[in-house]
């Protein structure tokens, strides 16, 4: 099993939840974080929801409104090994614009899953 952890812009929140579940991934856990990549942050709120505008925002404004960490959301879902490349997939399609702080996946091995309720482990854990 993989743990699929994905960091990703907060208004894409509902597109991705919605490409998950047409694609036959309900189960999602969703956690508001902050953070930011080389860019060091953006200018201003704007610049997040549409990143167009770090290229025509002039030196000063964005200076005075830069954000130095972003609030963004982290999706976190459990699959099978044979379901990475799927999810992965869907993550890219609902969130890459080609813009600087599309996001970022990371994939990682999970050695054991227990179900608290049952004592269920393994695959039948995560069902």
């Amino acid at each position: 099993m993989k743990e699929i952890m994905t960091i990703i812009r907060r208004h894409e929140v509902p597109k991705t939840k919605k490409a998950f579940e047409d694609a036959g991934y309900p189960a999602l856990t969703i956690q508001s974080v902050e953070g930011r990549g080389k860019q060091g942050g953006i200018g201003g709120w704007a610049a997040e929801v549409d990143p167009e505008l770090n290229a025509v925002m002039s030196k000063e404004l964005f200076d005075e409104t830069k954000f130095n960490w972003i609030p963004k959301r982290l999706l976190t879902i459990i699959v099978q090994d044979d379901q990475v490349d799927d999810v992965v997939k869907v993550i890219i399609k609902a969130n890459q614009t080609g813009h600087v702080g599309d996001g970022k996946i990371f994939v990682c091995p999970l050695t054991e899953v227990l179900r608290v309720r049952t004592g269920e482990t393994g695959k039948e854990a995560v069902i």
